[in-house]
């Protein structure tokens, strides 16, 4: 879940639905079981770092949504493992950020010059409302020393969401895709930073053709330097799609993939793949041969159906996928695989 509030009780509702199960021994990891915040950890993105290694920030609570309380007083933070061997094994889980809200659904990015950037929304506790909280819109944290500091949190929007990371695109910009609601209707957007995050440019709606669109929008740059945009819909209807072909000023009217999902992410991966993982069915994913025109076949990931999925490419050329599994006590997960033309192979990670 990487929700606004009206994203949140659909979400919520999935939680009964979701699947328990295990993968064979030996083909997924725990990149953590417990982060010290209550043992509920979920909604994780890592990126690989300069110096080779990989770090997977995610949500560490007490539940699906962790407010403040007596036993977590300042509610749910962002927290981070990181692997010097490829996603084998993971340290134990350390607190990047934990203001004093709900702070949530963090992705990850280290952009050219060094500098990690962490984005992340919050929730403010408020009784007596239905649901019970306010969303404090998208805010972002960075470090220039790999980790060791962060700065004091910057908001990026007060009014939109979001549930991805930033991307980088090929001429030094930043830009991060959004979500938000308005005239009691959902839509994606984004919103672009010249200046390696420091400010950012009002948020730029994409239109979605009269659909209800949850959004929790992602982005991939394609050959042809043309944005994609990935969005997500309500559960029981197909996700959307949308392109940019001025470097995300504007943007087509969303169009429908013809499949369910939420929470996209997108990679290339090695032989110019890109792979869609996404959360329904289960945890799942699709890859396109060209460019995002056409999709294969549905592959599952995963029997477990929290997902919020994030990958990184690995050395030996295979795709590490980092997912949760959902419930109480939920964990991270990690499974490798390689993508191909002639389809998906899953191997095991140590």
């Amino acid at each position: 879940m990487r929700h606004t509030p009206w994203v949140l009780i659909g979400s919520l509702l999935l939680l009964a639905a979701a699947a328990a199960g295990e993968e064979p021994e030996g083909m997924f990891v725990y990149v953590c079981r417990d982060a010290g915040a209550g043992a509920y950890e979920a909604f994780p993105d890592v990126c690989r770092l300069d110096d080779g290694r990989l770090m997977c920030v995610f949500y560490a609570g007490y539940g699906h949504v962790a407010m403040p309380n007596e036993q977590l007083p300042k509610g749910g933070r962002v927290a981070y493992c990181l692997s010097s061997d490829e996603g084998k094994t993971w340290t134990p889980a350390q607190t990047l950020y934990d203001g004093p809200d709900d702070d949530r659904d963090p992705s990850i990015i280290q952009i050219k010059g060094g500098r990690l950037i962490c984005n992340f929304f919050s929730l403010r506790n408020a009784p007596g409302q239905s649901p019970p909280w306010t969303g404090l819109g998208t805010w972002m944290v960075y470090s220039d020393d790999v980790g060791k500091t962060w700065s004091e949190p910057r908001r990026i929007t007060d009014k939109y969401y979001c549930s991805a990371p930033i991307r980088q695109l090929s001429d030094g910009r930043l830009i991060l895709g959004l979500y938000a609601e308005s005239g009691g209707s959902a839509h994606g957007a984004v919103v672009i930073s010249e200046d390696g995050g420091m400010t950012w440019a009002a948020p730029i709606d994409i239109d979605n053709g009269g659909m209800q669109l949850d959004a929790e929008t992602d982005i991939i740059e394609l050959k042809d330097g043309s944005l994609f945009a990935a969005e997500r819909a309500p559960t029981g209807k197909s996700a959307a799609w949308s392109v940019s072909k001025d470097g995300g000023k504007t943007w087509s009217v969303s169009q429908l993939f013809g499949f369910e999902g939420h929470c996209h992410y997108l990679l290339r991966a090695p032989g110019d793949i890109i792979v869609m993982a996404h959360r329904l069915p289960n945890t799942s994913l699709h890859y396109s041969l060209d460019e995002c025109k056409t999709w294969s076949d549905n592959v599952v990931v995963d029997s477990m159906g929290g997902a919020y999925p994030s990958m990184v490419n690995l050395k030996d050329g295979t795709v590490l996928i980092v997912y949760y599994e959902e419930g109480e006590g939920s964990n991270i997960r990690a499974r490798r695989f390689k993508v191909s033309p002639a389809g998906v192979e899953w191997l095991r990670v140590k």
